[in-house]
């Protein structure tokens, strides 16, 4: 902390938090309980659903990724080869591999089969996509693929949930699993919110983007500390999810349009943090957060 801070105000024998601030803290609390329960009463019936949901949207970048390199070979290899000085033949093998690996990891994370291995290639994919073509350093990039990882690592910890539920069923202890659990759905929180990040920072000013910076930088904190998680993930999820339907419409633009490209990648690759944070509203956060705090005191 900066020397010439001034000191902090003495604090008196009364209670630090003012009847109003407390009385405001308690109706969001109590707003914020009836959305969650009205989420775990209404949505029941999608409830098992929502994460395969949640999985599929994940990887649908990946999956675009695959279409897009399949659809526009001749132009990625000389791109490639010519921008970017790559050897031809390493090239040609850099993107086989990559519509290859995408394509079954991403179909294995969906159906829920080898989810660790299918998640660490899915990653791999991302960091060696940056470092081949070069982005690797793009604060955009950086972000966004961060998000993406985050949103991977969820999918991952909610496998781990649900084997967990299954073996205890069983009857088979699984402590370990537990605990590998928590430190998953944290790294997976702390990496989702990268995505907003993002956006806030390279969003052209006008007042409906700054509300929706606010409110979403709002929810981003809730979720990093798990504090209302559920809430501030439905939120976030709301708030995305609109906004991508209503601003990247690719299939606006034909073919031939540069915008279209551009706006198709902008598109899957929010909808992978909105799978993100349908496994964070389904789950919640984890026992590393501030709502499994309250509950133990």
């Amino acid at each position: 902390m900066s020397g010439f801070a001034p000191p902090p105000p003495p604090i008196s024998s009364a209670s630090s938090t003012s009847p109003g601030d407390a009385n405001i803290l308690e109706r969001f609390e109590a707003v914020a309980k009836k959305v969650e329960d009205a989420i775990d009463t209404y949505c029941l019936p999608l409830k098992p659903y929502v994460p395969g949901i949640g999985r599929a949207f994940i990887v649908a970048t990946f999956y675009e990724d695959s279409l897009r390199i399949i659809s526009q070979w001749a132009e990625q290899v000389y791109y490639l080869h010519n921008y970017k000085h790559r050897w031809r033949w390493l090239t040609v093998l850099f993107l086989s591999l990559n519509v290859l690996l995408m394509l079954v990891a991403s179909s294995l994370l969906v159906v829920r089969k080898l989810t660790n291995v299918s998640t660490s290639v899915l990653v791999g994919v991302v960091v060696f996509q940056g470092l081949f073509y070069g982005l690797i350093l793009d604060p955009q990039f950086l972000l966004r693929n961060l998000s993406v990882v985050g949103g991977l690592i969820l999918a991952y910890s909610d496998s781990i949930v649900r084997d967990i539920r299954k073996l205890s069923i069983a009857g088979i202890p699984q402590l370990q699993n537990q605990d590998n659990k928590k430190y998953f759905l944290l790294a997976g929180r702390l990496l989702l919110i990268a995505l907003f990040t993002g956006f806030a920072f390279s969003a052209k000013f006008s007042f409906g983007r700054l509300l929706i910076i606010v409110v979403g930088l709002i929810s981003c904190a809730s979720i990093v500390v798990g504090y209302k998680t559920k809430f501030a993930a439905f939120v976030l999820t709301v708030l995305l999810f609109t906004y991508n339907m209503f601003v990247n419409q690719f299939w606006n633009y034909s073919s031939h349009d540069p915008n279209r490209d551009y706006l198709r990648y902008e598109f899957f690759q929010t909808l992978s943090i909105v799978g993100g944070l349908l496994l964070i509203v389904n789950a919640g956060a984890g026992e590393l957060s501030f709502d499994e705090k309250k509950k133990i005191y």
